[in-house]
């Protein structure tokens, strides 16, 4: 049988007010940095994936896991431009670079603590943050790029509001109790149906798709940024945090905002690139 959670409670415990204005500067920015010169969001993507790894090394020495923040950053700004510039090979190459100058330089520091544990952790966190973060850029070097990238933010913005303003009136069932109590089955058909209905509207406004790919592709938002949001849920419960930082007032951090748009990324470019290959 099925057990019902409590009765969901509709003040979510963070400043709505402050995360609107915050959200909306943010939607602001981007907007502008894409349509403007796609090389400007090159650089607001540089600085927020870079602000993620900062937000990740200082939650990782909560359990004395130390990672090595220069040549992580350095990496960083590496991967995603190189996949700006020069494509997926380029992706996959400058982040092995990355992982090994990490390895490397983590050995060299010898600073008594265990250097295996570190490089691992060094590993995951270049996996997790640029290398996901550079199927974003993927998608800008597009000759429609702007549009893609648009599409991709917007349907991973209509996921998670959906799927909270749903979740806080109606939750009920439990998603993952263990990981996230908040989630919820109902939160997740909001999602759903936000989604869709922002997919269908932006494939079809934006590329003159049909109405079909823009639903398959608002699921495959839906699937990934849950999982995003949950894994990023497992990682803060096992750190004991509430927020990954406090850069964003009425978000936490840049990577709580992050969290769902990361596996979301490579996601909509398979899809994307399937679906709807550029013509250019």
């Amino acid at each position: 049988m099925t057990q019902l959670a409590a009765p969901r409670n509709t003040s979510p415990g963070r400043d709505l007010p402050a995360a609107v204005v915050v959200g909306l500067v943010l939607l602001g920015v981007v907007a502008a940095s894409l349509f403007v010169r796609k090389e400007a969001f090159a650089v607001v993507a540089v600085v927020a994936v870079g602000a993620a790894v900062w937000e990740l090394a200082h939650a990782f020495s909560r359990r004395s896991i130390h990672l090595p923040l220069l040549p992580l950053l350095v990496g960083t700004a590496g991967i995603l431009v190189s996949a700006y510039a020069a494509g997926t090979e380029a992706l996959f190459v400058s982040f092995l670079l990355t992982v090994g100058g990490a390895v490397v330089w983590r050995v060299l520091d010898g600073n008594g603590e265990p250097a295996l544990r570190d490089a691992t952790a060094a590993a995951f966190a270049a996996a997790y943050l640029p290398f996901l973060g550079g199927f974003v850029m993927l998608m800008l070097a597009e000759p429609d790029g702007a549009l893609r990238v648009l599409v991709f933010i917007l349907l991973a913005v209509a996921c998670d509001t959906g799927g909270y303003v749903v979740g806080t009136l109606l939750g009920r069932h439990p998603l993952a109790p263990s990981v996230s109590p908040k989630k919820s089955w109902e939160g997740l058909l909001g999602s759903i149906v936000l989604a869709s209905v922002v997919g269908v509207v932006g494939v079809q406004l934006a590329f003159d798709g049909e109405p079909l790919v823009g639903v398959v592709v608002a699921l495959g938002v839906v699937v990934s940024a849950t999982l995003g949001d949950l894994a990023e849920s497992m990682l803060k419960r096992d750190l004991e945090l509430k927020d990954m930082g406090r850069l964003l007032p009425g978000h936490g951090g840049v990577l709580d905002r992050i969290d769902s748009m990361l596996l979301t990324a490579p996601t909509v470019w398979v899809l994307l690139t399937v679906l709807l290959p550029s013509g250019g």
